[in-house]
């Protein structure tokens, strides 16, 4: 089954892809959502759609919801700062070994032999 997109404005004006979503309620919850989309002169679809923009508006003002975003910024940033530090001691470190050895550069000015020879 291929599935239908189309694109729509979203609140903030952007657009975006619409994508199908299969939700499971029972017949008395689904009498009662098809009798106030009939009543509000709106499909089922959009009555869906439109309660579920306006349960997210209501959500980002919610102390709990906010309490808990701060929660997971936070824990992002914590996942982020140890990710970005193991990936510099890994490529710092394999960056410094690549590096050429400098040349015994006192005791070539000198025409001396290095040590070794």
């Amino acid at each position: 089954m291929s599935e239908v997109r189309s694109t729509v404005s979203d609140q903030s004006g952007a657009g975006s892809q619409i994508r199908p979503l299969s939700v499971r309620m029972t017949d008395s919850t689904r009498a009662q959502l098809d009798i106030i989309a009939q009543l509000n002169n709106r499909s089922v679809t959009d009555e869906i759609r439109y309660a579920l923009e306006h349960w997210i508006d209501k959500s980002k003002t919610d102390p709990k919801v906010l309490a808990r975003a701060a929660q997971v910024r936070a824990e992002i940033e914590r996942e982020s700062a140890t990710k970005q530090s193991a990936i510099a001691a890994i490529f710092d470190a394999t960056a410094k070994d690549k590096r050429p050895a400098a040349p015994p550069v006192a005791n070539a000015a000198r025409g001396a032999k290095p040590a070794n020879a």
